[in-house]
């Protein structure tokens, strides 16, 4: 149970959108990437090619896996929220993770908006699936994580898994992953509260070699 903690508080720490810091005025741009109401009608599966500077990954969701999750993720994906956004966090056999928008308006906007409910969980936390990082319970927004391993730990304190990599798993993990733990975390990584405040000036001024999102594009 004590391992099991450890990794909660690992993943917790980096899901900051709840952060209570008054928001920055949003650019009317920024306003533009996030309609009001929900999108076009999901289908019960789809999936989602991600082209990234280290090479290309296929994710398939399926909506009964965690269906409040699989429309989140087709929203921002539709919205070309993960469009250049980085690999702040990659950690060997443990996970990779992004989320955080190359535009601090945008990453404003999230906040300021309810965080999504939790789904029951159905999928394990296994090597290749890809879960929304979290607070506490209902604390999900934009961050999701991809798994690198089998991370049992992970089930036992609620993580849902909402899609797997069904193409380039080999791909993530190549990821560049020189930093580690990020600097919340003790390491010499980003910061991610730092990310959200700046977006990619933030990473691209200290953290140059990070791999990054080139475009998320749903099939």
């Amino acid at each position: 149970m004590k391992f099991a903690a450890a990794l909660t508080v690992v993943l917790c720490l980096f899901a900051v959108g709840c952060s209570s810091s008054s928001a920055p005025e949003a650019s009317k741009n920024a306003a533009a990437s996030m309609p009001a109401g929900p999108p076009e009608t999901m289908p019960d599966t789809y999936r989602v090619r991600f082209e990234t500077t280290k090479g290309n990954f296929t994710v398939e969701v399926t909506k009964e896996w965690a269906p409040l999750g699989a429309e989140r993720f087709y929203r921002l994906c539709r919205e070309g929220y993960y469009n250049e956004a980085v690999f702040f966090r990659v950690v060997r056999k443990f996970v990779a993770q992004f989320g955080i928008n190359k535009d601090p308006d945008v990453n404003s906007l999230w906040n300021m908006k309810a965080p999504l409910q939790d789904d029951k969980r159905v999928l394990e936390n296994k090597r290749g699936t890809l879960s929304f990082a979290k607070l506490g319970p209902n604390t999900r927004r934009t961050q999701v994580f991809i798994n690198l391993s089998d991370n049992k730990a992970l089930d036992r304190e609620e993580f849902v898994p909402f899609g797997k990599i069904v193409d380039g798993l080999p791909v993530v993990d190549e990821l560049y992953a020189k930093y580690g733990e990020t600097a919340n975390r003790g390491g010499g990584g980003p910061d991610p509260r730092l990310a959200e405040q700046q977006g990619n000036a933030y990473f691209t001024r200290l953290f140059g070699s990070l791999d990054s999102i080139k475009k998320a594009v749903i099939e």
